[in-house]
């Protein structure tokens, strides 16, 4: 039986990796060793990244919620317990869109905020 040697199969491999790396500069995209270390660190970057994203989107309704209820006489934490005791469920996701494209309805919700805080 004849020898099967591993050459096509590391070559796919290598080409795998290189692929990735395609776009970095210098020998990161073109020398395999060095390649497959930048590509592994970029794909650990990139899992933290999506975990990252959520909170950086959460971060931003916040900010945005916070801004459109200070308009309003509340701070951001008096609205959303003024929500809270209306049983209003909506998402901060929705609360921030409110507070950008729809000023009147946030308007609303601030004042049912307030009458259940008082």
């Amino acid at each position: 039986m004849a020898r099967i040697k591993g050459g096509l199969n590391a070559k796919k491999k290598h080409n795998r990796v290189l692929k990735l790396a395609k776009g970095y500069r210098g020998a990161r995209s073109k020398q395999y060793r060095v390649a497959k270390q930048s590509v592994m660190r970029a794909l650990t970057s990139s899992y933290a990244g999506r975990k990252q994203r959520k909170r950086q989107f959460r971060q931003l309704w916040i900010a945005r919620i916070n801004a459109a209820a200070r308009m309003n006489g509340l701070s951001y934490s008096k609205f959303m317990y003024g929500l809270k005791l209306a049983n209003v469920d909506l998402n901060r996701k929705v609360l921030s869109e409110m507070a950008i494209n729809d000023a009147a309805a946030f308007t609303q919700l601030a004042d049912l905020a307030k009458s259940k805080l008082a």
